[in-house]
């Protein structure tokens, strides 16, 4: 089994335990961090950073945090409503006139946020090129007809989110998404946490493999996706012709340094798990000296929004969203029902618990498909803790 190395304060042994069991003996690492109250009370990491390299996993280790980072997106949103900067249930047009093509005026904020613009996969192919150049992406976007009628259903939007969330963020504060989370959050907080990651970091970034159930996945249920539903569903994680279906492409897609630092936020996110502990324990209590939030904006967001079946159908069991944020289902198990935060794509877990003052962040170079355990075993553990 690979060595695990950190931290952990008395009374968190079990925690510790369930890492250890999550770790192995792999050739991929992880880490993971948990503040409480703001304190710190488990940071551990262990395993490989780069396999090629023999590279080990480092507590300043970074890695892609894949969807996570519609998290830290609605972090960024969630401070500009409590500014007074941005209405939720106004129409995103009145923030981006360009928007309102093709019958979106209606389109309110709120609605992007919570999957139910009809925006989750473009009609066209969009290349990598254009995928990872700002303008020319949101400038695509914003002809985009909506795939179904705007407040309807919902459907999840995998990438389009952060470049259709992200504009609004650019709109109104004159600077782009990644620079308005260094300046407003990271910066402050003194944490590892980027959206277009700087080229002097990439060497730290870890590199990604495909774990034993993405290699050799398991038999599938007795009812399957139409090939319509699993067409849309894959177009909304490729754009078509930008990204690799495949999850893990060595030097390809999210293990590509070019995506790294392009500013990609609805999956390009990298941080360390320190740095998503951190950001999400100041959501619910002062952290570092810092509070990012109100607490009637959290509660706010912290509604449910969507959630059950998607308007393309895949197999259950589902998520549920507020406005932007995650919140705890059957899909994925956060500490408590008021828990909110964003996993993403191969076993990244980071939320907030208002209840018990927690800020968690678990993050992992080693890929499993949506069933993976890893985290899961970890959040039990620490609600039987906090729970006592």
């Amino acid at each position: 089994m690979n060595e695990v190395n950190g931290f952990v304060a008395d009374g968190f042994g079990p925690v510790a335990d369930a890492y250890r069991k999550s770790v192995g003996d792999g050739e991929g690492g992880s880490a993971l961090n948990i503040r409480v109250c703001g304190e710190t009370v488990v940071d551990l990491w262990a395993g490989l950073a780069d396999r090629h390299e023999g590279r080990p996993w480092a507590r300043d280790t970074p890695t892609v945090i894949f969807s996570c980072t519609k998290g830290l997106i609605a972090v960024l949103v969630a401070m500009l409503v409590g500014q007074g900067r941005l209405g939720l249930d106004r129409p995103v047009a009145d923030y981006w006139p360009e928007f309102a093509a093709a019958g979106k005026e209606a389109v309110t904020v709120r609605q992007l946020l919570s999957h139910r613009a009809g925006l989750a996969a473009p009609r066209e192919d969009i290349s990598l090129e254009t995928a990872l150049d700002w303008p020319s992406i949101v400038s695509v976007l914003a002809t985009q007809e909506p795939l179904w009628k705007p407040g309807t259903a919902y459907g999840y939007h995998a990438l389009t989110y952060g470049w259709y969330v992200g504009e609004v963020i650019r709109r109104i504060t004159g600077t782009s998404v990644g620079s308005f989370l260094q300046q407003s959050v990271s910066g402050p907080l003194g944490v590892d946490a980027w959206i277009g990651v700087p080229p002097s970091v990439e060497p730290r970034v870890a590199r990604l493999l495909a774990g034993d159930s993405i290699r050799n996945p398991p038999a599938s249920g007795t009812r399957q996706p139409s090939e319509d539903d699993l067409f849309w569903a894959g177009r909304a994680m490729t754009l078509g012709a930008a990204f690799p279906p495949e999850l893990v492409v060595a030097g390809a897609g999210f293990d590509s340094p070019e995506v790294h630092q392009a500013e990609v936020p609805g999956a390009g996110g990298i941080a360390t798990a320190a740095g998503l502990a951190t950001i999400w324990s100041a959501m619910v209590v002062p952290t570092e000296g810092i509070a990012l939030v109100e607490s009637d904006v959290v509660n706010d967001m912290t509604q449910v929004q969507s959630e059950g079946e998607p308007v393309w159908w895949l197999p259950g069991p589902y998520p549920r969203w507020g406005t932007g944020f995650m919140l705890s289902s059957e899909r994925r198990e956060f500490l408590t029902s008021s828990s909110f935060g964003h996993d993403g794509a191969g076993g990244q877990v980071a939320f907030a618990d208002p209840v018990h003052k927690v800020g968690f962040g678990y993050v992992t170079n080693t890929l499993e498909n949506q069933d993976d355990p890893r985290a899961t075993s970890i959040v039990r553990a620490l609600r039987r803790i906090m729970e006592a």
